[in-house]
C-alpha cells in the first residue's frame, strides 16, 4: 500500500510503500499524481520503500506509471536500505524520471532536501 508522507508540499510529494503493493494501490495513487501534475507542472517524488512484496499487476502498473509521467518527474528520490533499491534507482534514471537518486533510510531528511533544491 502507499501512504502519502507529511513532508509533501507544493510540487514535492512523497509516499511510503509498505506491506503488499498491488495494482489497486497504483489505481489510487495515479489520480493524486495526475492532479498534482495538472496543478504544479513538473513534480518531484520520494518513495520510501518498505514493502514486503509486489504483485505482477503492481509491477505492470509501476512501468506504465513511469512511462506516463517520465517527462513530468524532475527528480525521484528512492529511500531504502536494500541493494536492489540502489539498482532500481539506476533503472529509474532511464525509465521514470529526469533524475533519480538513492538514499539510505537514515538519510531521509537529505532526500527531502535534495528534492527541494533548484
Amino acid at each position: 500500500m502507499f501512504e502519502k508522507l507529511s513532508g509533501s508540499s507544493g510540487n514535492v510529494i512523497g509516499y511510503k510503500a509498505s506491506g503488499k503493493v498491488t495494482g489497486a494501490d497504483y489505481d489510487k495513487l495515479e489520480p493524486e499524481v495526475e492532479a498534482l501534475v495538472k496543478r504544479e507542472g513538473n513534480i518531484r517524488m520520494l518513495f520510501d520503500i518498505e514493502f514486503d512484496s509486489m504483485t505482477v499487476k503492481a509491477m505492470e502498473s509501476d512501468l506504465a506509471f513511469g512511462h506516463k509521467y517520465h517527462n513530468n518527474i524532475d527528480k525521484l528520490a528512492i529511500v531504502g536500505d536494500k541493494k536492489w533499491e540502489e539498482w532500481m534507482t539506476s533503472m529509474a534514471n532511464k525509465l521514470f524520471a529526469n533524475e533519480a537518486k538513492h538514499f539510505h533510510t537514515a538519510d531521509m531528511d537529505a532526500a527531502w532536501a535534495w528534492l527541494r533544491e533548484n
